[in-house]
């Protein structure tokens, strides 16, 4: 059985230390980036990646437990400003077609670590950062919810 949520108020937020970024890291969490939408602008010293971010706040516990709750997705414009050098490991940039997706934030010495799935990742150097996040455009349903058996089972 599927139930229709009712739409929650966009998700547009700033972060500009550790405590405000657990709250980004949040809501990006299981985001899907594909590599084609994230840029790196020197001149600007601003990183932006456009993301499918799932919208963790329109969920229940009890939702997911029971199953066939009607889940929703949004994009989500991110960017990082005060970046002045951008890393990145496990991520060929001629494979064009590849998503990402998104485990978490981090705050580094020297600025922020964006850890992806597969042992994937991209630092940027910025040790003066803000990181700004704004939902765009209407949310849209799906069924499909990210799923953590090690979390679920209750294992760390």
């Amino acid at each position: 059985m599927m139930t229709e949520s009712p739409t929650l108020p966009t998700v547009r937020l700033r972060a500009e230390d550790a405590e405000d970024l657990k709250v980004v890291a949040a809501c990006l969490q299981d985001a899907i980036v594909p590599l084609t939408d994230i840029c790196y602008l020197p001149d600007q010293q601003s990183f932006v990646m456009m993301v499918n971010r799932f919208k963790w706040e329109a969920t229940d516990s009890d939702s997911r437990r029971n199953g066939g709750t009607l889940f929703e997705r949004t994009f989500c414009a991110v960017s990082v400003l005060g970046v002045t050098t951008v890393r990145r490991r496990r991520i060929d940039l001629l494979d064009r077609a590849r998503l990402l997706s998104l485990l978490t934030i981090t705050p580094a010495d020297d600025g922020l670590d964006l850890i992806f799935a597969g042992d994937s990742a991209i630092h940027l150097v910025a040790p003066h950062w803000r990181c700004l996040i704004e939902d765009v455009g209407e949310p849209w349903p799906t069924g499909l919810a990210p799923h953590h058996p090690a979390c679920d089972s209750g294992a760390a």
